[in-house]
């Protein structure tokens, strides 16, 4: 199933999704209100190859916790995801079993190729 793991009361994301004109098939997650689940996190680190590549060292609970002074395990970044929405790197792009993770100008341009590909 393609999925759109994203945050409603991100610009961002919003801006994004717009620009991409995604296909009705496509299942969007708005991870404020619908929690990420352990199986979900766990089926994107296996796209991924690991859970710190989902973690966004950029929210400011990273920031307010010090967590970039600590020695961080990939089960420490698994937990803060699953802890709290706002670690998620995101949005996160599930599509034809390929992940795209991030709202970096190149992600984004992957994604859309993606999408016309298929």
């Amino acid at each position: 199933m393609d999925k759109v793991y994203y945050l409603k009361s991100c610009s961002t994301c919003i801006r994004i999704l717009k620009e991409l004109d995604l296909p009705e098939s496509v299942v969007l997650q708005n991870i404020k209100n619908e929690a990420i689940t352990e199986s979900q996190i766990d089926e994107m680190k296996t796209l991924s190859g690991s859970y710190e590549s989902l973690f966004s060292k950029r929210a400011t609970l990273y920031k307010q916790r010090d967590l970039k002074n600590k020695n961080l395990s990939e089960t420490n970044f698994r937990n803060l995801i699953l802890e709290h929405y706002t670690f998620l790197s995101r949005p996160v792009f599930i599509l034809n079993n390929k992940i795209f993770i991030g709202n970096s100008k190149a992600n984004v341009e992957a994604v859309k190729k993606e999408l016309n590909e298929n």
